[in-house]
């Protein structure tokens, strides 16, 4: 027997939810994807589609890429972060990062990736002058980053070098990674040893050790911690636990971020 269709209340704008099931087609797709297959993936003609997708892009929701596929836009991630802003996620961040030792000094941050960049939902900055102060909602480039690089971690090649799609990498210092293939080679080395560093790549004399928080689900990785420091100042046994304690933090974390998605 066919199940009958849900009744919908008097006060619903169907257009809405149109707009919200396109939204959920593309946070499904790791890919961009052209009008024609998100027309019929939403069993719509192309020209209400396009009229969505226009919509959508004006608002921030929606990116239009230069070759005429969408994805995702930026103010997708600023409404999660007024999500984020309301959870306890933060209060648990802060109280994971007193509890854990390694961890007593230095910015600690907690982000996210939205395309080819990082955003910052957490952070504490420590006592020490590392020239750089972040803020939540604070945006910069995942090649440079080791939460970006974290972040970035599980994807493959090609991946990669669809991310930044032909451009050239962005670079903060002199130290930042100049071409894919750079970018490349420090991936291999985050997915052998499981975890990331920036050395003076965002910021000149500043170290930055991060850790990516891995999907139990095999998804791709759901954030990121990390911790920095002024370089030069952290030895290797120092270092080796600062490793163990970000690990700890990230499963710590990795719970809770799973049922904020």
């Amino acid at each position: 027997m066919r199940a009958q269709a849900r009744e919908l209340p008097k006060a619903t704008v169907p257009s809405v939810l149109k707009a919200a099931r396109l939204l959920d087609e593309l946070a499904a797709s790791r890919d961009p994807l052209p009008l024609g297959d998100l027309s019929t993936r939403m069993g719509l003609p192309k020209s209400s589609t396009l009229s969505l997708c226009t919509s959508l892009t004006l608002s921030g929701l929606l990116h239009r890429y230069e070759d005429g596929t969408y994805h995702l836009g930026t103010r997708v991630v600023d409404l999660a972060h007024a999500y984020l802003a309301r959870t306890d996620l933060t209060r648990e961040f802060d109280q994971a990062l007193a509890s854990l030792p390694g961890l007593d000094a230095g910015g600690a941050v907690l982000a996210i990736r939205d395309g080819s960049e990082v955003v910052y939902i957490a952070c504490r900055n420590g006592g020490q002058a590392i020239g750089l102060t972040y803020r939540i909602g604070m945006r910069l480039p995942v090649s440079c980053t080791a939460t970006g690089k974290s972040l970035i971690s599980t994807l493959d090649d090609a991946a990669i070098r669809a991310l930044f799609r032909g451009r050239p990498l962005p670079r903060l210092t002199a130290r930042s990674c100049r071409t894919v293939k750079s970018l490349l080679a420090d991936l291999d080395a985050v997915r052998r040893l499981g975890y990331a560093i920036d050395d003076e790549e965002t910021h000149a004399g500043m170290s930055c050790i991060g850790v990516p928080i891995h999907d139990p689900d095999g998804g791709p990785v759901l954030a990121a911690v990390a911790v920095s420091t002024i370089k030069g100042q952290m030895s290797q046994s120092r270092q080796a636990e600062t490793i163990v304690a970000l690990k700890e933090l990230a499963q710590a974390l990795q719970n809770r971020l799973k049922l904020l998605r």
